[in-house]
């Protein structure tokens, strides 16, 4: 009797728990501990923008004046890929060839924070955003050319934690204004000359922009003495800002809810129209950037959907833009079309990168109707090595395996290729569309993730690695 009545208490017990936890389960609100989705807000790295929530930055609070004097002024590096946003260098300027076992000759150098941040010049002063990690500062630092002593430096307090490096950016310089990027997206405008500060703005607080995995990498450009930023926040794609005066002279609506990337914005022309092309988190498009409309989107697609973005847009005849992206995204050519006033956009290819050209965080070049990159390491037997592929997608040339390279930037000047690798060597390679040929090589920096972009005057290239910064003498001998 006692053996049969234990398994049906039990089974009343059961029923009666299961009656509470029902009761209990329809008596709560299931959205309780829910947040509202903000447009802009997401968290596509893991990262949150934990800047929203603490106390404002006092961005560009502090300024120093140093011993240094401007550099000659000569012709200019004013921004990320140079003044044509191509990263080919128009200087009728001769670079040698004959370089010895140590390279070309180094002007100066000095010791930077650890990052990837790359200098902007213009005459005879070279801008730098540099995170100084022992004092806890995002510093816009201006040095002459000549010599690399400082003459000023603009900062302000952020606190930063070591993630793949810091500082990331370029500056944008004209002869009045310089404008910056910082890590977490703070963005500063101070006077070329002098430092004075112009204006500031947080990006993630005042737009609602979430600061990328790694940080920000996007670049600003200023144009007609507008700063052109890409907030890609909550209700804001990309905005103009008055250098002069820091009031927003147009922006963009964000419905799409596309998230900032690491591209920079390259303005193209199109159908007698000068626009702005940007490749977020989510989709690319062309922002009108004169006329009565400026600020509207004139096209834009949400084919091209990479969760990380590094390359920006690279602008090619007949309305092509190629589009690339590492972590396995591959790339993808679209062009866009214009009739009576009406823009279209179509994709040509979407790629694997074992399949085509591609590049994993450096822009590439298109030069003399051809693509040059160094491949990723998804790219198969071409991994690491530079090449050049035609418009349609056909390789033309590899450098070959006993020729790789790795993350570090590239640019054509002279007719030649520069290309730095991961551990510091510069190789000069003949600009050919017809086979790859090395004219010269040497190891000149001695740090490592030599990642940084190039800034090249009057033929002295200024390059770096995660702690410094060096001016070599390209020049042909007279």
């Amino acid at each position: 009797m006692i053996e049969k009545a234990v398994p049906a208490f039990a089974t009343a017990s059961t029923a009666v728990i299961a009656v509470v936890c029902l009761n209990w389960w329809a008596s709560r609100d299931p959205t309780a501990l829910f947040s509202t989705s903000v447009p802009g807000m997401d968290d596509p790295y893991g990262i949150k923008a934990e800047a929203a929530k603490a106390p404002a930055v006092k961005i560009g609070e502090f300024f120093q004046q140093f011993d240094g004097e401007p550099g000659n002024e000569g012709s200019a590096w004013p921004c990320f890929r140079g003044a044509d946003y191509r990263n080919i260098s128009e200087d009728s300027v001769q670079l040698s060839t004959a370089w010895n076992d140590v390279g070309p000759p180094v002007l100066w150098s000095i010791e930077l924070g650890e990052g990837y941040a790359a200098a902007a010049v213009n005459k005879g002063r070279v801008y730098l955003l540099d995170y100084i990690e022992e004092e806890k500062v995002d510093a816009l630092r201006c040095f002459s050319l000549d010599d690399g002593r400082e003459i000023w430096r603009r900062w302000y307090n952020v606190d930063l934690k070591r993630n793949h490096g810091f500082s990331r950016t370029v500056p944008a310089v004209t002869d009045r204004h310089v404008v910056t990027i910082g890590p977490k997206c703070h963005v500063m405008c101070v006077d070329a000359v002098n430092g004075d500060l112009r204006w500031t703005l947080d990006m993630v607080r005042d737009y609602g922009s979430t600061v990328p995995g790694w940080y920000a990498g996007q670049c600003p450009v200023i144009d007609d003495g507008l700063a052109i930023l890409a907030p890609s926040g909550s209700n804001v794609l990309v905005m103009a800002v008055d250098c002069d005066s820091g009031e927003t002279v147009w922006s963009t609506p964000n419905p799409g809810s596309w998230i900032l990337s690491h591209a920079s914005i390259t303005p193209m022309t199109l159908g007698g129209r000068k626009m702005y092309v940007y490749a977020a988190v989510g989709g690319v498009a062309g922002i009108a950037a004169e006329g009565p409309d400026r600020g509207t989107i004139l096209w834009q697609t949400t084919e091209w959907e990479p969760s990380v973005i590094a390359p920006s847009p690279v602008v090619m005849d007949d309305g092509r833009i190629f589009l690339t992206a590492g972590y396995g995204a591959g790339s993808m050519m679209i062009q866009v079309s214009e009739d009576g006033g009406k823009f279209a956009v179509k994709k040509l290819f979407r790629k694997k990168p074992k399949e085509t050209i591609a590049c994993d965080q450096q822009t590439p070049l298109y030069y003399e109707g051809h693509l040059f990159s160094v491949q990723p390491n998804g790219a198969g037997s071409q991994r690491q090595q530079l090449v050049c592929y035609s418009p349609d997608n056909e390789l033309v040339w590899a450098s070959g395996k006993e020729n790789r390279f790795g993350l570090g930037p590239f640019m054509i000047a002279d007719g030649k290729l520069l290309v730095l690798d991961d551990e510091g060597v510069l190789t000069m390679a003949s600009a050919s569309t017809r086979g790859y040929v090395q004219l010269a090589q040497a190891k000149v920096l001695d740090g490592h993730d030599s990642w940084g972009p190039f800034a090249l005057v009057d033929g002295l290239l200024l390059l770096r690695d995660t702690e410094g910064m060096i001016c070599l003498d390209m020049r042909e001998a007279r």
